[in-house]
């Protein structure tokens, strides 16, 4: 409840200040309010050497880092290059961007905030498929009930 009413009034205040001259407010100016109360961030182009605590160690000079996790090939359990980093505080990440472009582990690193994933399936939820979609295949009646199934 209190995360909800700090980034309500985060949201108020900056639109306050970036309405424009005909009282309407720039789109680019809400998702910058959005951004600033996240904690999430996501590091790209990490060496394949990386793992989970030594991606926390490059990123604990910025603040309480909370979790640090490299994503790994379900099938290989190598790195896939790239993980999140989150901050027990919207200050600490902020101030963890400018990492962005600098070196870790012999490789250029790219950070920026982290996009939620979408809810639902595969390709968004928009087609029913994917995973976790309901799943039905007909194989024309030839091996079941009546509705072919």
């Amino acid at each position: 409840m209190a995360m909800s009413s700090r980034f309500a009034s985060i949201l108020r205040q900056s639109m306050s200040q970036t309405v424009t001259s005909n009282g309407q407010l720039p789109v680019t100016s809400m998702l910058n309010a959005v951004r600033f109360v996240s904690t999430k961030l996501f590091i790209g182009g990490l060496s394949f050497g990386t793992d989970d605590q030594s991606l926390k160690e490059a990123f604990a000079s910025f603040g309480d880092v909370t979790e640090a996790r490299v994503i790994l090939d379900r099938e290989t359990g190598r790195s896939r290059g790239f993980g999140f980093i989150n901050f027990a505080d919207s200050e600490s990440a902020n101030s963890a961007l400018s990492m962005d472009g600098q070196e870790l582990n012999g490789r250029n690193i790219r950070v920026s905030f982290a996009n939620d994933r979408p809810s639902g399936g595969g390709f968004g939820g928009r087609f029913g498929g994917g995973y976790g979609g309901n799943r039905r295949f007909d194989d024309g009646g030839a091996a079941g009930g009546a509705d072919g199934f």
